[in-house]
């Protein structure tokens, strides 16, 4: 009812605007024209807009007065309007204007360009990695470590600016995977078939509020030429242990509709070690902790848009993949009195064998309408199926100090199968509304997880299912959400935004317990949360730009880390959730300096309560035995700084540097002395180089520094670094891309730290396979000149500056 009252509000609301149609001589509509508005009392520039595929611009929030138009487009002669009378509140139409052919005819023209590597905008951070030299071979998380103001923790955590509790979405799709599921997916996404990786620290209402540092989302690459085109590409890369790829992806568009589809197929291996020394219990623990593993996936995406008329889209997507993972774990556990700890008493060895097969399958159908005079209907159905079986061998073996006597030996297997669904319903519509825009909409999403956790007992060589340790969890969660959002130019110099969006949680964790003395009551959480957010934007001067903004986030707990059921990596160390967690909420507010369009600037403010995050504690029962869990802390505190700043130092050598650093606190206390009271200083700095060098080569140098900060509650870790180098070369009229790279060349991108919490004292370091040389081969076919989208940029008024 309010949509449509919304939508009859509007059909008589006064705008001042203005709109027009570019076309060429022969009627055919001009895209991505640059169209500049002018003042007629000083020329000094106003607006800058371009056309979209109609030909059609519109120009929004004009004051009135009297102003002249200049358009221009490659291959034309510019066209110019005088003589434009705005009122206010009156919006002008101009009708087609036509250009006429360019005085001079070339017989071939091509305009070529390079995205910069990192681009900043109003809402995001935007890390372009195709292209990049240095991204050859690696996949999606080792990607999320290079890209700005986000890190990755030894537990493949991903954090930004500081603040856990990220949202990962693949081309605007929320990714329902967390932990251990997130990571085997983000590891099994290549490179080569991601486009760039956009960073939006403080979404507005239309974003749904889950995710407390904001969304990272990764968009893949498409072809949106004209005809029938295509990618074949593949990437060998060795460090200590191979991985290989191949994907294949093409295209075929007219005015009708347009098809695509990718094809990619991986083999791989990798290594990650571990080391822990860990003092509890008047005991010593020295933890070795080797793990190998293999893996094969295949993955597909398939969609087509059909165009109906200039104005409606129907659109389908499927993709799916299939991953089949082989994992093999040494882990060691020397055991010793504190008072003597070079006297062992015994000795753990706990080799495990695991085997994981993953299947995803999702599916989106869409509409959208656009009337390209600002009003909009985009509505969304998706279905995601996630299935992921594992079984796992681990016998542990207690042997003598001299580790040739077995003492005692227990084996256990496990069965962990996983079953999750996902509906979504999404609907979004825009319309100008009192010389602004409003957005209104909504989202019903169902999110159902069946989780079993079997436990074996191997006995004489048969398997008995122990009924104590064993468990099944289903999590059955609802979220009933709708938004509402506005923003208009106050004045030549001001705009703002303001949005409110109301999310309606409710959630069912179901314990089942093969036991009837284990059954524990549901874990039922229903609640409703509001979420405001606000921006306000001041043009100081030409190149002088600030931007304020404030949004309040919620980060529920998963399936995850509800599931209360020990999952041991060996008898002496295990992980566990908690049913007893509450959401957490955090406010952001962070204010921004853009410097002549290039340089940026960004303070920020965070402030959580009920932070969830991971603790490393020892064991009630077992003296010897440590584990991780998850727990609310009740507040944490963060103040960031960010800058970024392209810089071309020479012609052929251009440069970026980007640099964050935050203080973070976090608090709480638990009780009998379990009290976390830990502040930490945290900073990195990314820089690439990049050298166009004789002969068609083309050189990048980049690399990182992570200094000292916090994992967690209360892991305290070292800084780290990494220094990459590239090579680029095109051949057959830039159709075949060669790419050479050597990653973390002086192997300094592990980690190392300590934990001292409730009693564990406990220090570890890490190190996987990061340094690694990569080839890599693209080639491209079809008919790659022709596009159907033409950008052009760069209009300069008479006072030499830049309109867009």
């Amino acid at each position: 009812m309010l949509l449509l009252l919304l939508t009859a509000l509007t059909a008589h609301a006064q705008h001042s605007a203005l709109r027009g149609v570019l076309q060429n001589n022969e009627g055919e509509a001009i895209v991505f024209a640059n169209v500049a508005l002018f003042s007629a009392a000083d020329s000094s520039l106003q607006k800058v807009e371009t056309t979209d595929e109609a030909g059609v611009f519109h120009i929004q929030g004009l004051k009135a007065g009297d102003y002249y138009l200049k358009a221009s487009y490659l291959g034309y002669d510019d066209l110019q309007r005088s003589g434009i009378h705005m009122e206010d509140g009156r919006p002008l139409d101009l009708g087609v204007l036509k250009f006429s052919p360019g005085a001079v005819a070339l017989a071939e023209a091509t305009v070529t360009a390079s995205r910069a590597m990192i681009e900043i905008k109003a809402d995001r951070t935007v890390f372009n990695v195709s292209g990049t030299i240095n991204s050859t071979g690696d996949d999606a998380l080792s990607l999320m470590r290079k890209a700005p103001g986000v890190t990755v923790d030894n537990n493949d955590n991903i954090s930004v600016l500081g603040r856990s509790g990220v949202l990962l979405y693949v081309d605007g799709k929320r990714l329902p995977l967390t932990g251990e599921d997130l990571s085997n997916y983000l590891q099994n996404l290549p490179a080569e078939q991601i486009d760039r990786i956009e960073i939006i620290t403080n979404p507005g209402a239309k974003y749904e509020a889950e995710g407390n540092a904001g969304i990272i989302d990764i968009r893949l690459k498409k072809d949106k030429n004209l005809g029938a085109n295509g990618t074949l590409s593949t990437t060998y890369s060795q460090g200590k242990k191979h991985r290989a790829n191949v994907n294949a992806s093409g295209n075929y568009r007219n005015k009708r509709f347009n098809t695509f589809g990718t094809l990619g197929l991986a083999d791989g291996a990798g290594f990650n070690d571990m080391l822990f020394l860990s003092y509890q219990n008047n005991l010593v623990l020295d933890e070795i902790n080797s793990h190998r593993h293999e893996w094969k996936n295949a993955y597909y995406r398939l969609g087509t848009d059909f165009f109906l008329g200039n104005h409606h889209t129907i659109g389908f997507l499927a993709e799916g993949g299939l991953n089949e993972t082989s994992n093999r774990s040494f882990n060691r556990i020397t055991l010793a009195n504190e008072n003597a700890p070079t006297m062992i008493d015994s000795i753990l060895v706990a080799n495990s064998m695991a085997d994981h097969d993953r299947n995803r399958q999702s599916y989106n159908l869409n509409y959208r309408y656009d009337n390209r005079k600002g009003r909009s209907l985009n509505i969304d159905l998706d279905y995601g199926n996630f299935q992921n079986d594992t079984k796992r061998l681990q016998p542990n073996r207690y042997y003598d100090a001299s580790e040739s006597v077995l003492l005692t030996e227990v084996i256990n297997s496990f069965k962990t199968p996983t079953d999750i669904d996902i509906y979504t319903f999404k609907v979004d519509f825009e319309n100008e509304l009192w010389g602004g825009t409003l957005g209104i909409g909504s989202k019903l999403s169902k999110v159902v997880s069946d989780n079993t956790f079997l436990f074996f007992d191997e006995i004489g060589g048969a398997s008995v299912r122990n009924d104590r340790l064993s468990n099944r969890f289903k999590y059955d969660e609802k979220v009933y959400a709708g938004y509402l959002n506005y923003a208009r130019s106050l004045s030549k110099k001001w705009q703002f935004s303001a949005g409110l969006r109301a999310e309606k949680t409710d959630a069912t964790g179901d314990l089942e317990a093969f036991l009837p003395d284990l059954q524990e009551p549901p874990v039922v959480l229903n609640y409703l949360s509001w979420f405001p957010s606000a921006g306000l934007s001041w043009q100081l001067a030409e190149k002088h730009n600030l931007a304020l903004n404030y949004g309040r986030r919620i980060n529920r707990p998963d399936y995850n880390v509800l599931n209360p059921f020990n999952n041991q990596i060996s008898q002496l160390s295990y992980e566990k959730g908690n049913p007893f967690l509450r959401p957490e909420i955090v406010n952001n507010l962070e204010l921004g300096y853009t410097l002549a369009y290039r340089y940026n600037f960004k303070i920020g403010y965070s402030r959580t309560t009920d932070q969830i995050t991971r603790l490393i504690a020892p064991d009630e029962d077992d003296p010897r035995a440590g584990f991780i869990t998850w727990a609310n802390l009740a507040d944490q505190t963060i103040f960031n700084l960010s800058i970024s700043a392209p810089v071309q130092i020479m012609e052929k050598w251009n440069a970026y540097f980007n640099a964050s650093a935050s203080r973070l606190d976090n608090q709480a206390d638990y009780g009998d002395g379990a009290i976390v009271d830990v502040q930490a200083f945290t900073y990195s700095i990314y820089q690439q180089h990049t050298f166009d060098l004789p002969a068609g080569f083309k050189a990048e140098v980049s690399g990182y520094y992570s200094g000292p900060g916090v994992w967690g509650g209360v892991f305290l870790y070292e800084s780290s670094w990494s220094l990459n180098l590239g090579l680029q070369r095109k051949f057959m009229e830039e159709r075949l891309n060669v790419r050479l790279s050597v990653n973390d060349i002086f192997y300094e991108s592990g980690w190392d730290g300590y934990s001292d919490f409730n009693g564990l004292l406990a220090y570890g370091s890490g190190r996987w396979d990061s340094r690694r040389a990569s080839l890599s081969l693209s080639y491209n076919f079809g008919n790659q000149n022709v596009k159907s989208r033409k950008r052009q940029t760069g209009i300069e008024d008479e006072a030499g500056r830049v309109g867009e």
